[in-house]
Parts: structure tokens; C-alpha cells; sequence
């Protein structure tokens, strides 16, 4: 356990916007908890999905709740607003004429992810808020992946060149004290059989799916 929290990665997060499917959520916070991500960004402003209904699938977040904590959000700028007191930039996967590619992003620095709806992509007004956007380059017919795939393939692109910088190994980003409060928190997790801790906004209520 010691050795897990010393490479995990607090300057690195992924915002799900309006992501419906449970299963794609559940997979997304399996991954962020293989590359070291501490916390996630859920934010539903659509009416159609309430962050006081979002339930995540023990089979396919394979115990990831456990471990990584869960932001919620209905509201797009009080998302945002907390997503820069900890994050210098948030990158969104859109195609659009001034996109770059994910390989041309410096993720080693403190970057937020943002992925939008599987159908309709991330809105207008979270485009706004973000400071560019990126596309994973394909080379096939069809120019999309699964949302749960686009965050993995992401992810350890980040991974990739955080380890380069040492940032998993000689030169972690938790402090010692950091790293001790880490372990007393995820050791009364694992005795208890907690969960992640689910943090609720003002405009998010929580619920009993949860």
C-alpha cells in the first residue's frame, strides 16, 4: 500500500461530462486508479443526468471505488472553479480546427481531462471554460473511440511521460507527510470496507445509489 500511494499523481484528474452509461464510468475510474489518480470530476448538467443518480459498477470499476474519490457536480462553472484550485489546465477530447494531439500536450504539468457524452461530445459551454482541445490520432475509417478506451489510451500517454520525468519513481509528487496521511486515510478504508469518499457541491444532492 505504501508503495501505491507513493506514486500516485495529485496533479493529475479526468472530468466525465454528462457521461451515461455506468459502465464507461466504472472502467474510466479503473484506469485512473492504475496510473495514480487520486480524485475524479463528475459533472451532469444535463437534465437527463442528475449527479444524484450516478452509480458506478463494482464489476467494472473491479475495486476501484475503494481508492479513488469521486467529485460531483450539476453545475458547469462551480465544476470548473474547483477544478482549477488544484489543475493549471484542462485539455477536452474535440475535433475542431484548432485541436492538437494528445501527444503534443505536456501532461506532466498539473492537467485536468475532460471527456464528454458518449453521443453528443462535451458541450459548448465546457469547451469554453477549457484551455484547448486534443484529438488521439487514428489512422482507421472510423474516427472515434469509446469513451472509456479514449481516457485509458490518455491516461498512459500521461503516465508515459510522467514516468520520464521520475514523477512514479525518484521524484514523487506526495510529500512523506503527504504520503503518511495518504496511508492512514486508505488503511481505514480497507479496514472498514469503505468505498471512495463521494464529495457533494452544494447543487449536487447525494443519494442512497450512490
Amino acid at each position: 500500500m505504501r508503495e501505491v500511494i507513493r506514486r500516485r499523481q495529485p496533479s493529475l484528474t479526468v472530468i466525465l461530462e454528462n457521461v451515461h452509461d455506468q459502465h464507461n464510468i466504472g472502467a474510466v475510474l479503473r484506469t485512473c486508479d492504475s496510473v495514480g489518480i487520486m480524485e475524479i470530476f463528475i459533472l451532469q448538467s444535463h437534465p437527463d443526468y442528475e449527479a444524484s443518480n450516478v452509480t458506478l459498477g463494482k464489476r467494472t470499476s473491479a475495486g476501484a471505488r475503494k481508492w479513488v474519490d469521486v467529485r460531483l457536480f450539476n453545475d458547469t462553472k462551480k465544476c470548473f472553479d474547483a477544478v482549477r484550485e488544484k489543475y493549471n489546465h484542462v485539455f477536452a477530447t474535440h475535433l475542431g480546427k484548432d485541436s492538437k494531439s494528445l501527444y503534443d500536450l505536456d501532461l506532466a504539468a498539473p492537467v485536468a481531462l475532460l471527456f464528454g457524452n458518449e453521443q453528443h461530445g462535451v458541450s459548448e459551454e465546457a469547451l469554453r471554460l477549457c484551455d484547448g482541445n486534443f484529438i488521439i490520432p487514428q489512422m482507421g475509417f472510423v474516427q472515434s473511440l469509446n469513451i472509456s478506451v479514449a481516457a485509458a489510451v490518455s491516461l498512459y500517454e500521461a503516465m508515459r511521460q510522467r514516468k520520464l520525468k521520475g514523477m512514479y519513481d525518484e521524484n514523487p509528487p506526495l510529500s512523506k507527510e503527504q504520503q503518511v496521511t495518504l496511508f492512514e486515510d486508505f488503511h481505514e478504508r480497507h479496514k472498514n470496507k469503505v468505498n471512495n469518499k463521494y464529495i457533494f457541491p452544494e447543487d449536487a444532492t447525494p443519494s442512497n445509489s450512490v
